[in-house]
């Protein structure tokens, strides 16, 4: 595995942007940045041997500042949606940041994402590590947090998010990495895409994207991805909201999810190319997103152009959907001086 290094730019405040690249033996590729913990790029092979780039992202590094389509990027303090921006911790209630809607989303628009993570190479891996302050965007406890990525010469790609906080608080990370499995550049939109889940349940949904507290079952539905599904076959579903949203914003319950325990969460693949990539992750449910307003909201992309609207999908490994307000669902909440720790997996290969 060979890592390299080097400056890409520089934030407004003159803090250095730093790229990193891992490279295995077979050529593939996984660029990295310190603005969010993102991924950058993801580069493997096709079917017929073509390298290309199959991770959404931008040209100017800069760009990683502020982006609504968190595109690559580590988000917290709490991924997802916190209705109305309030919460409740050991009785206390905490308000939080209404960024989205009436709601609170990714930890605010100051959230993880949008942060200078401290880089560093430890020999096969890059680390990444984060300090926020007790009530950084209403959140209560210093919170100290690491995201740890791994490549190897299997083309496994494995991120580790661990976190540690000096009060009792709610933690909830991913990566919010977008997915074209045809090349970022090939100008294609995801709807051709197929996904499988090993998820038989999703949760109910509201007009504006929150949980009722009921779990649904997927069978029979747009929403049942048990086996493969194309995602424009169904992309304007009235279940549950699929239309509404303008697409798939869901959040699917992962099935025979025991805690700290890394299991299969599905694969997602494109005929046109061969690619696929299977999904494995420590966490009880997956958010999955089709991209369905990155058209005029996203900054000019690494192909010199902008996105339109599912030109990348984002399969995010996370707790459920506001957690924090639905004491039936597994727990978010971190005690003081407890530790954090989840895996996401990307295997990237071929069929």
């Amino acid at each position: 595995m060979e890592i390299l290094q080097h400056i890409w730019g520089s934030t407004p405040e003159g803090e250095g942007i730093i790229l990193y690249t891992m490279r295995n033996s077979r050529g593939s590729e996984v660029q990295l940045c310190n603005i969010g913990a993102s991924i950058v790029s993801v580069k493997f092979a096709d079917r017929n041997g073509n390298i290309e780039d199959v991770a959404l992202g931008y040209k100017d590094p800069l760009s990683y500042i502020g982006d609504g389509a968190a595109s690559g990027k580590s988000v917290g303090r709490v991924a997802g949606r916190i209705a109305r921006g309030k919460m409740v911790i050991e009785g206390v209630e905490y308000r939080l940041e209404v960024n989205n809607g009436p709601n609170h989303l990714h930890g605010g628009s100051k959230g993880f994402a949008n942060r200078y993570w401290e880089g560093r190479v430890e020999t096969n891996r890059v680390v990444f590590s984060y300090i926020a302050e007790d009530m950084e965007q209403g959140y209560p406890g210093e919170l100290v947090v690491e995201a740890v990525y791994d490549f190897d010469d299997e083309n496994n790609l494995e991120i580790t998010y661990l976190a540690k906080s000096n009060k009792t608080t709610v933690v909830n990370l991913t990566n919010h990495l977008y997915w074209n499995l045809d090349g970022e550049a090939s100008g294609t939109t995801i709807l051709d895409h197929e996904l499988r889940l090993n998820c038989s349940q999703v949760l109910e949904m509201d007009s504006v994207q929150i949980p009722t507290g009921k779990l649904l079952d997927v069978k029979g539905t747009a929403l049942d991805f048990t086996s493969w599904r194309r995602f424009g076959d169904d992309i304007e579903s009235e279940f549950n909201n699929i239309r509404t949203y303008h697409g798939y914003d869901h959040c699917f319950a992962v099935d025979g999810w025991t805690k700290n325990i890394l299991q299969e969460v599905g694969e997602l693949r494109s005929h046109k190319s061969g690619r696929r990539v299977t999904i494995l992750s420590s966490q009880p449910a997956a958010v999955l997103y089709t991209g369905n307003w990155l058209a005029g909201g996203c900054p000019l992309t690494k192909s010199d152009k902008y996105y339109d609207d599912y030109a990348g999908v984002a399969v995010e490994c996370q707790g459920y959907s506001d957690a924090v307000n639905h004491p039936a669902f597994p727990s978010i909440e971190l005690k003081a001086e407890e530790l954090y720790c989840n895996k996401i997996v990307f295997k990237l290969g071929t069929f």
